[in-house]
């Protein structure tokens, strides 16, 4: 798992950082501009739509979207010690809404709510569910496809049930942990897009902290 973390996360801030090296890139072209100094019309809209006016709703953004992605979870936590031979499904039905918008031509913020599903251990259940806030970079790859990377913090709260004689600890727990992913977006119209998402949630659990996995595909409303 730590082999894993070790890749991902450079991977997704790989993505932010080029997206930001593009748009600088982009600005200070002088294809951008025009002989009168003015932005020409096909590089203030570009792919991505930025400055083309439209709204969002999070404050001090534009190009807004709000979406729902939907996908299985999967649990990287113990069933206890062996020997009490326990059946266990680290995987789980998943779901998340959300509303994102973007302060820069590559890069933005989201904010949305995520339900991992159920993992079933210990002889009962464990369940994680939680807000996240996200900063995203995005990097065009024609006219209506994008890839995107985001990184940021999942305030979540679990549950964890199961028999007392595994000696492994029970209850709720919450806090905040960090959360990062990797996406692709196809806009199939001006408004409509496709999407799907790889992420990684680390929770606080009774049993100790650990990292749940989304894998999700969704449809975003752009305004």
């Amino acid at each position: 798992m730590r082999t894993l973390l070790s890749r991902q996360v450079p991977l997704a801030l790989a993505i932010a950082a080029c997206t930001v090296w593009s748009a600088q890139a982009q600005t200070s072209s002088p294809s951008s501009s025009t002989s009168s100094g003015m932005s020409s019309p096909a590089s203030s809209t570009g792919s991505s739509g930025w400055g083309s006016g439209r709204s969002s709703v999070l404050p001090y953004t534009q190009d807004g979207y709000i979406g729902i992605n939907g996908g299985r979870s999967n649990y990287s936590l113990s069933n206890g010690p062996a020997g009490f031979g326990l059946s266990q499904d680290d995987s789980g039905n998943a779901y998340k809404i959300y509303a994102g918008g973007f302060f820069h031509r590559n890069a933005g913020v989201e904010l949305g709510y995520l339900n991992a599903g159920t993992s079933h251990r210990l002889g009962g259940d464990t369940k994680a569910h939680g807000f996240n806030l996200s900063l995203v970079g995005r990097a065009p790859l024609g006219d209506q496809f994008d890839v995107f990377g985001k990184i940021g913090t999942t305030y979540g709260r679990t549950r964890t049930s199961g028999l007392a004689a595994t000696g492994v600890a029970l209850g709720k727990e919450d806090g905040f942990g960090l959360s990062y992913g990797l996406g692709a977006r196809w806009a199939f119209t001006p408004q409509w897009a496709a999407v799907v998402e790889w992420e990684r949630h680390k929770f606080k659990f009774s049993d100790g902290d650990d990292s749940v996995n989304l894998t999700t595909v969704g449809v975003q409303y752009r305004f």
